[in-house]
């Protein structure tokens, strides 16, 4: 039975730094970069205990007000001198305010999605901060690489939240992403410890980020029911809903039953568009109501049972990291 306890923080010691352009580019220990989760990482705690560890803590704006960024910026660096970023969806009402803050505050580092990236980079840049593009395909890559960003973020099908439309695998897409642009590439979705991380290092990844193993943090800011929902939950457990416009990938509950029988009785796209967006991860999120809510994940929660204390986390990835490569060395 899995359980809401965690391990001791001593159970993983700090281990070496890591070099990779990734790290080189951001200032990092590790390169392990937490993702931006709205309502997870809105706010200071779970950015700033994994940017205080080494990785990259991200500050999640999407679903928060412009003073409340602010503040939870000014937190997470009264918390810790280390690099941290900020997600901004470019598609949010919001986002030209939230650039704003990011700017005038001089946070480290911007991962953009959901946007093209050319309206906004160069006054990012000029502010002297890191634009991290997040990307679904290589054609997208290639046209961020054009456009001026200092990384891409390449992201496949097996992520929780908004995945890419096209179902992409995460090993196929990396190693498209990889070849098609010679920027720093960090790599994401169905990742959950340091075996994972290496895979996709083996792929040309120099960074790797993780969501749903960051959200199953203590610092992480969702229900206890959200939290107990994912860490009992097994690696077929999670659906898409919305195939064929912007698919959300989540826990199976209520809700996504009820979708998929209007699915399969041939309900319309507008109706199943309204249906989709009756409901909301704030829902699950902050009301812990996980049977109509959505609770995003990734398809690597079946890979978690434990709450693990973010900080601890990070070096416990890097320790699993190194002993992969160990057994790869093996084969040499």
């Amino acid at each position: 039975m899995t359980t809401l306890s965690s391990p001791s923080p001593a159970a993983s010691p700090m281990p070496r730094p890591v070099d990779t352009r990734v790290t080189r580019l951001l200032g990092l220990r590790y390169p392990v970069v937490q993702a931006g989760m709205s309502w997870a990482s809105s706010s200071a705690p779970l950015a700033a205990a994994v940017s205080a560890a080494g990785g990259l803590g991200v500050i999640a704006a999407g679903p928060m007000a412009p003073d409340a960024l602010r503040a939870a910026i000014h937190e997470v660096r009264a918390r810790t001198d280390a690099p941290f970023a900020v997600n901004v969806p470019l598609y949010n009402r919001r986002a030209a305010d939230f650039l704003d803050i990011v700017i005038e505050e001089r946070v480290s580092a911007l991962i953009a999605s959901q946007g093209g990236p050319q309206v906004h980079l160069e006054r990012v840049r000029t502010a002297g901060i890191r634009w991290l593009h997040v990307c679904s395909s290589p054609r997208h890559a290639e046209k961020a690489a054009q456009a001026g960003v200092d990384a891409v973020i390449a992201v496949g099908a097996e992520a929780g939240g908004h995945p890419p439309p096209d179902e992409v695998g995460t090993l196929v897409v990396v190693r498209a992403v990889c070849r098609a642009v010679d920027l720093p590439v960090i790599a994401g979705g169905g990742v959950a410890d340091g075996a994972g991380m290496a895979a996709l290092f083996c792929l040309g990844a120099e960074a790797v980020q993780f969501g749903t193993r960051f959200l199953l943090t203590p610092e992480a800011s969702v229900h206890r029911d959200y939290k107990q929902m994912s860490l009992a939950a097994g690696i077929a457990d999670t659906t898409l809903v919305g195939r064929g416009r912007l698919p959300v990938r989540m826990i199976r509950n209520r809700f996504t039953a009820e979708y998929a029988a209007a699915e399969a009785s041939g309900t319309d796209a507008e109706a199943l568009k309204t249906l989709a967006d009756s409901r909301s991860l704030k829902l699950a999120a902050l009301d812990g109501d996980v049977d109509w809510g959505k609770v995003e994940v990734g398809q690597s929660v079946g890979l978690i049972d434990t709450l693990v204390p973010a900080g601890e986390l990070v070096w416990q990835l890097v320790h699993e990291f190194n002993a992969a490569r160990g057994r790869l060395a093996e084969f040499g």
